[in-house]
C-alpha cells in the first residue's frame, strides 16, 4: 500500500546530471500559469517519526543510517497489529482482560513506515531537544487510557477515546465524525489516511484533508480575519506569499477544541487562544515541507514548531463519508445502554 515514490533515487540521479562542469543548483520552484509556486497535488505526510523525541534517544536529533534502520525494524515490529497477542496484548492495546482488542488488522493501517528524512528523531525541531514545552500554570488539559474512558467534562477536546458513552457529547472529536484524528490544523501523521490535497487560485488556496474529508479555504486577498466573536472548528485561515513559501496563519478556532493534541488521546488547552502559523514550501521534485508553530502562551510556557515532510501521492482522494450514519458511534451508544439496562 505504499505510497512514496523513489523520490531520492531520482534526486540522486539529477544530482550527478548537473554537476558537471558547474555545481548543482536548487531547482526552482515550479510556477503556476499566474506565477505563484505551484504547491497543488495530493501530499502524503505518513511517517513514523515521532511527534516528541523519545527520552531514550535525548540529545540525539538524527540517528545513523544503521541506527534508523534498527529503529524502524523495531517500531514496525511493535505497531504490527497482527502480532498483538490476543491475550498478552501489546505494547499500545492493553490485555483482553482489560477490555482491550484490536480494533483492524494491519491490512488497514497506513502509518508509514519510515523515518522522516535524515533518521530525525522526533517532528518538533523547536524547543532543539524535540520535546512539548511544559505547560502553562492552569492550562486545561484531558486525556484518556487506551484501556478505558476517563472521567472529565465537557467540551471533549481529544480526537479517540470518551469521558463516557452517555450521549455523543461525551465522546472524542474523531468519534463524533467533526475533526479527523490527523487533519488538525496542525497537520499531524496517524494511523492512516495521511493524505491532503492543495488546489490554488490567484486568491485562494485549498486544503482538503483525506480524513473526515475537511476543506480549509484559505484567502490570500489581504482580507482581515473574522471578528473575534466567531469562531470555527478549523479556525479562520488567511494566507500570503513569503518568496515560495506559502503562509497560513489561524485564529478564531472554537473552544471545543484543543490548543494542541499531542496525541489523539489528549488534548492540551483550547483553541480560544491559539494562533497557528503554517508554511509550505516545495522542496523540489515530488516533496513538500510542511512546518508548523503554535503560539499559545496561555497553554504553553513558549512557542514550538515542528516540521512534516510530505511526497507526492500515486492515488486520489478518497471520500472519507463519516457522517453517514456514523455507525460506530450508534453502536457504541447502543452498546452503552444494553450494559445500562443489564
Amino acid at each position: 500500500m505504499s505510497r512514496r515514490p523513489a523520490a531520492s533515487a531520482v534526486g540522486a540521479a539529477l544530482a550527478l546530471i548537473v554537476a558537471a562542469p558547474v555545481a548543482a543548483q536548487p531547482a526552482a520552484a515550479p510556477r503556476t500559469v499566474w506565477g505563484d509556486p505551484d504547491l497543488q497535488g495530493v501530499w502524503d505526510f505518513r511517517t513514523i517519526t515521532p511527534m516528541e523525541r523519545p527520552l531514550e534517544l535525548a540529545g540525539k536529533q538524527v540517528l545513523t543510517e544503521e541506527e534508523a534502520a534498527s529503529y524502524e525494524a523495531r517500531e514496525n515490529r511493535r505497531q504490527n497489529r497482527d502480532l498483538v497477542d490476543p491475550e498478552e496484548g501489546g505494547a499500545i492495546y492493553p490485555p483482553a482482560s482489560e477490555g482491550g482488542v484490536v480494533p483492524y488488522n494491519e491490512f488497514w493501517y497506513d502509518r508509514g513506515s519510515s523515518l522522516a528524512e535524515g533518521g530525525r528523531t522526533s517532528l518538533i525541531v523547536d524547543p532543539p531537544d524535540g520535546r512539548l514545552p511544559p505547560l502553562a500554570p492552569g492550562a486545561p488539559r484531558q486525556g484518556r487510557t487506551v484501556s478505558a474512558d476517563v472521567a472529565g467534562e465537557r467540551p471533549v477536546r481529544f480526537r479517540s477515546g470518551g469521558i463516557g458513552a452517555d450521549g455523543p457529547e461525551d465522546r472524542a472529536l474523531g468519534e463524533r465524525c467533526l475533526l479527523g484524528f490527523n487533519a488538525g490544523p496542525p497537520v499531524i501523521p496517524s494511523a492512516y489516511n495521511n493524505t491532503l490535497q492543495v488546489l490554488q487560485t490567484p486568491d485562494h488556496v485549498v486544503i482538503v484533508n483525506e480524513m473526515i474529508h475537511d476543506a480549509r479555504i484559505v484567502p490570500l486577498d489581504g482580507r482581515t480575519h473574522l471578528a473575534r466573536s466567531i469562531r470555527q472548528w478549523m479556525g479562520d485561515s488567511r494566507g500570503r506569499w513569503e518568496g515560495d513559501t506559502l503562509v497560513v496563519e489561524t485564529t478564531n478556532f472554537t473552544d471545543k477544541t484543543a490548543s494542541f493534541n499531542p496525541t489523539i488521546q489528549s488534548a492540551a488547552g483550547t483553541g480560544a487562544t491559539l494562533h497557528l502559523v503554517e508554511r509550505f514550501t516545495r522542496a523540489g521534485a515530488g516533496a513538500l515541507r510542511y512546518e508548523f508553530t503554535v503560539d499559545d502562551p496561555h497553554t504553553f510556557t513558549r512557542p514550538f514548531t515542528g516540521v512534516i515532510p510530505m511526497t507526492t501521492a500515486d492515488g486520489p482522494l478518497f471520500e472519507y463519508a463519516c457522517h453517514e450514519g456514523n455507525y460506530g458511534m450508534f453502536n457504541l451508544l447502543a452498546g452503552a445502554r444494553a450494559e445500562e439496562a443489564r
